[in-house]
């Protein structure tokens, strides 16, 4: 029977629960598994530690602190924004993700988490950065 180790490619499901048992993402709802290599740098070493022994077919839930998971929030990543910027298209509104480009061209998505006077804050952390999160997965098959 084959199992997780360095350098499998790995098919999988996965959920992603916040604290309050919420689901962040999962791709069991759209059925969909997602593929990966272990060690390419696409998840934490801790995760895949979590994952090293599983087989096809198995299930496991693991919870990650942030720094194992999305990292810490960085404050560097909170940016103020003078109001001016924003139009009627696109309203400076709390909560709302907004795309902004970046010094290379590329698109950034930022969340307003703040709107006083003339300044909007603006936080590029990812979304679950700073969050303790757990994992469901179910390995679907692995190649190697």
């Amino acid at each position: 029977m084959s199992v997780i180790k360095d350098n499998s490619e790995v098919l999988m499901h996965f959920a992603i629960k916040l604290a309050d048992g919420s689901v962040a993402e999962s791709t069991f709802a759209n059925a969909k598994p997602v593929i990966f290599r272990m060690g390419d740098g696409s998840l934490t070493e801790n995760f895949e530690k979590c994952l090293l022994g599983l087989a096809a077919g198995q299930k496991k839930q693991f919870d990650l602190a942030p720094e194992d998971a999305f990292g810490p929030s960085n404050p560097n990543n909170i940016h103020y924004v003078d109001l001016s910027k924003f139009s009627a298209d696109t309203p400076a509104e709390v909560g709302r993700i907004i795309a902004f480009t970046g010094p290379d061209g590329h698109d950034i998505p930022g969340i307003i988490t703040q709107v006083v006077g003339d300044s909007v804050t603006v936080d590029f952390n990812h979304p679950l950065a700073g969050k303790t999160v757990t994992f469901e997965v179910e390995v679907v098959s692995i190649e190697r």
